[in-house]
């Protein structure tokens, strides 16, 4: 019995697709944790926004070739979803602990006091950026935290470039005050 053209090639095609959605998990599952992470504050949380964020993958795998820039594209999914983990969550608290804070620093090789102190650093900037206006936090975040593109974060958060780069501007000023008041 021979089997079908049409079906040996959807086969091919399904694997294919799959390949491709297995390497976007390799690729940016670490960056879009890290971004679910800095808006929801909770690991268990992050997480659930990046499986979320792959299921929608999932749900538009005939779509993904259309895709122009798969990192863009991701973050701003994940970005949206814990947006709206967040807002559906406000009363749930926030994480304070330093070690859930050292899971997303880097690995840097650094000895465990090193890496405690670098961790309460991170939660002290963490704790400013809370206090920066919504707007400028956004853009701050995902410059800062996940190096995008000025060009890059207005797709993600479907604002003008311009709009992008002077929010960024006040974030930064603002944070120089409050640090420099952290520190007196």
């Amino acid at each position: 019995m021979e089997i079908p053209t049409s079906a040996v090639n959807e086969e091919a095609r399904r694997r294919a697709e799959d390949a491709a959605i297995s390497a976007l998990v390799d690729q940016y599952a670490g960056a879009l944790y890290r971004v679910a992470y800095s808006v929801l504050r909770n690991p268990t949380d992050a997480e659930d926004a990046v499986q979320e964020t792959f299921l929608r993958v999932l749900r538009h795998r005939d779509t993904l070739a259309e895709v122009r820039d798969h990192r863009v594209w991701l973050i701003r999914i994940v970005w949206n979803i814990a947006l709206d983990r967040k807002r559906r969550a406000k009363t749930r608290p926030e994480t304070d602990d330093v070690s859930e804070l050292a899971r997303v620093l880097p690995s840097t090789g650094l000895s465990a006091e090193e890496l405690a102190a670098a961790a309460e650093h991170h939660a002290h900037v963490l704790k400013c950026v809370e206090q920066l206006p919504a707007k400028e936090r956004e853009v701050l975040l995902l410059s800062a935290f996940e190096e995008l593109s000025s060009v890059e974060i207005a797709a993600v958060l479907g604002i003008t470039e311009s709009s992008v780069r002077s929010r960024l501007f006040r974030a930064r000023n603002l944070m120089a005050e409050l640090l420099e008041h952290q520190r007196t």
